[in-house]
């Protein structure tokens, strides 16, 4: 056995590396959670609020009072949620969170006459619903699972879809549209019909088939049909979930001025920081060597936070003014004007590594006129060889634009779609139009065809 000694060099990524590499990649919410844990670890570091930072802020501040105070009653009732003169105001009203479908069925089965037994069934019911405000369970299930005799509970499904909102605990679409036709157009016999039997010819448009199949005049078919779309299939999607709502602060904000766009970061919702001159100045005075050492290892942490913070704000907003360089025909126009863009794209102008794009995008926000879009949003690839300028954005745009012109009597399929977009300059295969026609919820061809 034969030992080599082999001299060979690494390259290795040091703790203070690693953290810099985390805290670019973190989101706006996790990077702030990460400052306030520093900030109660490390006593160098001190947190300094921006709304304070300056005398200007204050004198807004007290202005935006004063016209708030001299403003008439009428308008300081919307931001006066606690008037003394109307105490019932905001009774019943659960201040802060958004209102469940639960709840609003509870509050109303409070002002009920109800037996207990069948109160008990109501808000078991209640209890049984989805999202869409359907009982997808039926009551011979719900009994066995309850204990509740079936009786009840065929009383307490007639008092619940009693309620608000019109449709709540149907069984099926049927149902669902029939409580809404019911309660809202009791008169319209055609329409209940269609509903009560016709829902697959109607969700074809087979208006002529309907016709014949209820023994109406095609017309009146039609304006019932138009009626029924009007109702809404998730009387429950309304109401906030049980689970509690997901908030995205952007880090970014792209503004019109004058004459072009501009990118600013929302350095608002992130506080300032700064070492503290009580333990700075510890530091030079003590003399003790372990507090020194204690101090020196904090300062220098405090110091590496602080840089790497801000390093992420300058790679960010060079990232985010290159992406606006080559989508600004989007922050003009809107979506479906994205331009093909790679990470390599935006590395190569900024002068940093693809990885470091990756990282800077991750889980980051931009708000702008058109709405509020993840970064990764404006990254997309280039369709085919032949499909300069194109992307899978500007292809959807695209098939809807031919899909919305066509003649719904002779509605055009994916393999006519196909040939269209290739004369336009975008090829791509027939599975390709399929996969973008289904990504936007539009029907195939029968699901478009109007009948006669």
């Amino acid at each position: 056995m034969e030992l080599n000694l082999v001299q060979k060099q690494t390259q290795t990524l040091s703790p203070l590396m690693m953290q810099s590499m985390e805290i670019l990649q973190m989101g706006t919410q996790e990077l702030m959670e990460f400052v306030d844990k520093t900030l109660q670890e490390n006593p160098v570091l001190e947190r300094e609020d921006r709304f304070d930072s300056g005398e200007e802020d204050g004198e807004l501040l007290r202005r935006k009072l004063e016209w708030l105070e001299s403003n008439d009653r009428q308008n300081r009732t919307y931001y006066q949620q606690d008037d003394e003169d109307r105490p019932l105001e905001n009774y019943g009203v659960d201040q802060g969170e958004e209102e469940t479908l639960y709840a609003h069925i509870l509050f109303q089965i409070r002002g009920m006459e109800l037996d207990p037994a069948i109160r008990e069934s109501v808000i078991f019911l209640a209890e049984s619903l989805d999202r869409s405000g359907w009982l997808d369970e039926s009551l011979e299930v719900l009994a066995e699972d309850s204990g509740l005799p079936m009786a009840d509970l065929e009383e307490g499904l007639r008092q619940l879809q009693s309620l608000e909102p019109a449709g709540v605990g149907a069984r099926n679409l049927s149902e669902c549209l029939c409580i809404q036709l019911r309660r809202l157009y009791p008169r319209d016999l055609l329409a209940l019909r269609i509903a009560q039997e016709c829902l697959e010819p109607l969700a074809r448009n087979q208006y002529g088939l309907i016709a014949r199949r209820v023994g109406a005049d095609a017309q009146k078919v039609r304006t019932a049909c138009d009626r029924i779309r009007t109702l809404n299939p998730r009387p429950g999607a309304g109401f906030a979930g049980r689970e509690a709502p997901h908030y995205i602060t952007p880090d970014l904000r792209v503004v019109w001025e004058y004459d072009h766009f501009e990118v600013y970061p929302n350095d608002q919702c992130f506080p300032e920081l700064s070492l503290s001159g009580y333990y700075t100045r510890m530091l030079r005075e003590c003399g003790e060597q372990e507090v020194q050492n204690y101090l020196s290892d904090k300062v220098r942490q405090a110091k590496w936070v602080m840089r790497s913070i801000e390093q992420r704000r300058s790679t960010l907003l060079s990232c985010a003014k290159c992406i606006l360089k080559f989508q600004e025909e989007f922050f003009r126009q809107g979506p479906g004007h994205l331009l093909p863009l790679a990470l390599s794209d935006v590395a190569e102008v900024v002068g940093v590594h693809e990885s470091t794009v990756s990282r800077a995008v991750k889980d980051k926000y931009l708000q702008c006129d058109k709405g509020l879009y993840p970064l990764s949003y404006f990254f997309s690839r280039k369709l085919g060889e032949s499909g300069e300028g194109m992307s899978p954005d500007t292809a959807k745009a695209l098939l809807r634009r031919l899909i919305d012109e066509e003649d719904k009597h002779k509605p055009l399929s994916d393999q006519h779609l196909c040939e269209l977009m290739t004369e336009e300059g975008c090829q791509i295969s027939r599975r390709t139009v399929a996969k973008y026609r289904e990504e936007m919820n539009i029907p195939c061809t029968s699901g478009r065809k109007l009948f006669a």
